[in-house]
This record gives C-alpha cells, sequence and structure tokens, in this order.
C-alpha cells in the first residue's frame, strides 16, 4: 500500500475531489454522446449534485428517445473500467484490501458510505444519489460501479442485490475478485 493512499483514506484534498467528479462527469458525457454541462470553477460539492441531475436526466432522455440502453450501459462499464484502472495504477493497489480502501475513498468523493469486507460483501448506508435517482436510473449508472470495480480491482465484478432506491434502508453488493488475486 502506498502512503499516498493511507493519506487519502483520512483526507481526500479538494483539487483531487474535483478531478475524480470532472473525470467522472467527461466518461459519462461520453458513454451518452453528450458534452457534459459547463462545470469549470464548480466546488466538489456543487460538481456532484451536478453530476447527479445530468446522469439522471441523460437517462431519461436515453428512454424517451427509444436508444439503445445496452450500448450505454456498456461504454458506462468501459469508460468506468479505464478510470477505476488508472487509479489502480497511480495508487499502487495490489491487495484486496487495498481495493476495498481505494474503493472506500473514491465512493467518500462521491458522497457514498461505503464499507467493503473482506469476504468481498459491500453495505452502502447512505447515497448522495438515491435522493435523486429512481430505482431505473440507478440501475442504469451501477455500470459505472462495476466497471470501477473492474478496473479497481483488476478485473472483477460488483453486483448489487439491494438498492436504497429501490426502497431498501440500504444497498447490498458483492464484489467478486478475479481469480488469483490476495
Amino acid at each position: 500500500m502506498t502512503l499516498v493512499l493511507a493519506i487519502m483514506e483520512l483526507h481526500c484534498p479538494a483539487p483531487l475531489k474535483r478531478r475524480i467528479l470532472r473525470d467522472l462527469f467527461s466518461a459519462t458525457a461520453r458513454a451518452f454522446g453528450v458534452e457534459p454541462p459547463p462545470i469549470r470553477g464548480l466546488s466538489a460539492g456543487r460538481l456532484l449534485t451536478a453530476y447527479a441531475h445530468f446522469t439522471k436526466a441523460e437517462a431519461e432522455r436515453l428512454w424517451a428517445g427509444k436508444g439503445d440502453q445496452r450500448d450505454v450501459e456498456r461504454r458506462l462499464f468501459e469508460n468506468a473500467r479505464e478510470l477505476g484502472t488508472a487509479l489502480r495504477q497511480k495508487f499502487r493497489v495490489r491487495s484486496r484490501d487495498e481495493v476495498i480502501r481505494l474503493s472506500r475513498m473514491l465512493y467518500r468523493v462521491l458522497g457514498i458510505d461505503f464499507e467493503g469486507r473482506p469476504d468481498g460483501g459491500v453495505i452502502i448506508k447512505e447515497c448522495a444519489f438515491s435522493r435523486i435517482y429512481t430505482g431505473r436510473v440507478c440501475r442504469l449508472i451501477s455500470a459505472l460501479d462495476a466497471g470501477a470495480a473492474a478496473g479497481l480491482s483488476g478485473g472483477g465484478t460488483l453486483e448489487f442485490s439491494e438498492r436504497i432506491t429501490e426502497g431498501r434502508d440500504r444497498c447490498l453488493a458483492r464484489l467478486i475478485f478475479p481469480e488469483g488475486s490476495s
């Protein structure tokens, strides 16, 4: 584990938060085939709110226009996988524990209370997006979660079984690590 990751667990600087959110904005907009809205100069908190409203609007526009949801899901996954892989490399993540710790830091930037367990169990007790997303929007945008998990873990998968946006008091998921990872 790198010293930088250990420090990021304690405090993620605002410039890094904004960078992560801008990169996510860009990756998501590309997946939907649109330009991101103007976001220059926004604080991390405002970026997060703008991102939630942007993704909800683009998902609804996709469905209203009879767009190809599977194609958008695939692009969301692939774009997030690239972002996750870049973070994995930047923080020199090597173990399952480090994947979980980096995931926790990343989700904290996104306003999500992520609890990852060594067995791959994931509990999300609070999510900033749950106040804005419907269950349908959340299921679509979860392709980003799956892609980020694949990139962070070097090929693993993330599968949700419960969602706050579908009336549950928490989200439950399982991070399935690639074979041979420790």
